[in-house]
């Protein structure tokens, strides 16, 4: 008897593809793979066909098919291409979660963190692109409600909206860490005013503001930069002479206090830091820290 006529009992059929015996009477039970006939004592038999069939079930579950995807291949309602696009699009999920989880243990074990911030960084972590969005969205409406259009301070709202679609395939402990920090941010309603003082004072005429905005801000960088590298105090001699180099030498007390005011209303170390999160985030590199140094021609100009 050849294989295409010879006929195999559920134990022969085991032993043949190294399934269980169980496993293979499941299947048969219900009907991926029916019996051929069956012996005089009732027992089922299969023939090559039914052995060919099993070891594509074998395939298609090995591959991570439900048996009602496999059924339906089977009975050709689907065909072996579009249950193989679909699985890789499931797949590619899967995988996906898989490495925001273990990118969250690599942050963990190297923050030393506690259950609570493990929790919060996991739930940040496994937020769709959409809910991760819908955050940033609402702290923005909120900082920049009422700021009109055309105002400059619409376009600072525009350019905090900008989150990456997706985080990483393979985000890093950096960028799981930046996701808690940046949620951190806006939920702080500190953090919220503050945003809005500046894009509410950034839409105003310079005149409204109250005073002048006689100097280049590359100069500040530049200069003080220098003058800080070298520990330069800003309330002192060589301070003034440095200050003098930025502005006016004969800038009224007056207008260096009210000048002091509008670049104070600007500067915010909280707020570059919101700047570095959203470079991390969208995998863009980063940039020294410059509010210290105006920080310092604050200090220089009140001195």
């Amino acid at each position: 008897m050849n294989d295409r006529t010879e006929l195999f009992t559920i134990g022969q059929l085991a032993r043949r593809t190294g399934l269980s015996v169980r496993t293979i009477r499941f299947w048969s039970d219900i009907d991926v793979i029916p019996p051929t006939d069956r012996s005089k004592s009732g027992y089922r038999l299969y023939d090559a066909a039914a052995v060919a069939r099993l070891e594509l079930v074998r395939t298609l579950r090995d591959l991570g098919l439900d048996l009602g995807t496999v059924q339906r291949v089977l009975a050709r309602q689907s065909a072996v291409a579009d249950v193989a696009r679909a699985h890789v699009r499931a797949l590619d999920t899967e995988i996906r979660t898989l490495q925001i989880r273990r990118a969250v243990l690599r942050s963990v074990a190297r923050r030393n963190s506690t259950t609570e911030e493990m929790r919060v960084m996991n739930k940040l972590a496994r937020l769709s692109a959409q809910e991760r969005q819908r955050m940033i969205d609402d702290f923005v409406d909120r900082a920049f409600a009422g700021i009109e259009p055309y105002e400059p301070g619409a376009r600072i709202a525009e350019a905090m909206r900008q989150l990456p679609a997706e985080l990483p395939d393979d985000p890093s402990p950096e960028q799981v860490d930046a996701w808690l920090e940046l949620a951190e941010l806006v939920a702080d309603p500190e953090f919220g005013q503050r945003a809005r003082q500046m894009a509410v004072a950034g839409g105003q005429p310079t005149g409204e503001r109250g005073g002048p905005s006689a100097y280049d801000p590359t100069a500040v960088v530049e200069q003080v930069g220098r003058a800080m590298a070298e520990g330069i105090a800003p309330d002192s001699a060589q301070g003034r002479a440095v200050l003098d180099r930025i502005v006016d030498p004969g800038l009224s007390t007056e207008d260096r206090a009210r000048l002091a005011d509008e670049v104070a209303t600007f500067t915010d170390r909280r707020v570059e830091r919101y700047w570095e999160l959203l470079g991390v985030l969208n995998g863009r590199p980063s940039f020294p820290p410059q509010v210290p140094k105006f920080e310092w021609f604050v200090a220089a100009l009140r001195a």
